[in-house]
């Protein structure tokens, strides 16, 4: 925590409570991104809200990309989460990072392009339709000739509720940035293009515009320019 983002405090590890019979405390879990304003939780509390993503045991793509039955994604795997932590303890700001509660999953991979797995990218964003999230999707290249098969890292978008985040207005359903430069397709992992910075640049009185620092192949840092249409096809 910081005042100045000069000093820092720190509040410790996230912790989370149990939902139903999944424990997270003891998985890995990724792409986590924290939205930049307290929002109101299922429960009625202030809280921070964060998306994030579990690896469970058995879902890594490695694990699943040489299936070759048409697998249906389980409920609880290879999702975006959302959870709540509460600011306040007993109506005063609390000293320490709440455990994170109300969990939930908040999109599950549909499209072809996200068909292993989705997680998040980009730190939501407020637009003008809502909170703008560019998260990426994963799907398996099939062989050509000898080559093999690999994993392909696409991002699209979504649009989620102003005070309702977990209600998702709008979702791409094709990839608005994939793999296909040279620097995109060669590297340490490759075809692989991975949103994780997001840039408003207001001083150009451009509200429609962001800039979207993106992962070229785990090798390089680019930067695509997202222009959001004045409308969306919500709902």
């Amino acid at each position: 925590m910081s005042k100045d983002l000069l000093q820092w405090e720190r509040l410790g590890l996230a912790d989370f409570a149990d939902y139903k019979q999944i424990t997270f405390n003891d998985v890995c879990n990724k792409d986590a991104c924290i939205f930049p304003k307290p929002m109101t939780s299922p429960h009625g509390d202030t809280s921070i809200v964060m998306l994030h993503r579990p690896l469970f045991p058995g879902t890594l793509p490695e694990d699943i990309m040489c299936d070759t039955d048409d697998r249906r994604v389980r409920v609880h795997h290879e999702c975006i989460w959302i959870s709540y932590s509460d600011l306040m303890l007993n109506g005063r700001e609390a000293e320490h990072l709440q455990e994170f509660e109300s969990n939930s999953t908040l999109a599950l991979p549909e499209a072809a392009w996200e068909k292993i797995k989705i997680g998040a990218g980009t730190p939501p964003v407020l637009c003008k339709h809502g909170w703008l999230l560019v998260y990426h999707g994963v799907h398996q290249k099939l062989p050509v000739g000898d080559r093999s098969h690999h994993l392909v890292y696409s991002a699209g978008v979504m649009i989620l509720g102003i005070d309702q985040p977990d209600n998702i207005l709008y979702r791409s359903s094709h990839p608005i940035l994939e793999p296909q430069l040279l620097e995109e397709r060669v590297g340490i992992v490759q075809s692989v293009v991975f949103p994780t910075g997001i840039d408003r640049p207001d001083d150009l009185g451009t509200p429609n515009r962001f800039d979207i620092y993106y992962g070229m192949a785990d090798n390089y840092i680019g930067v695509a320019r997202l222009d959001i249409p004045d409308e969306l096809l919500m709902g």
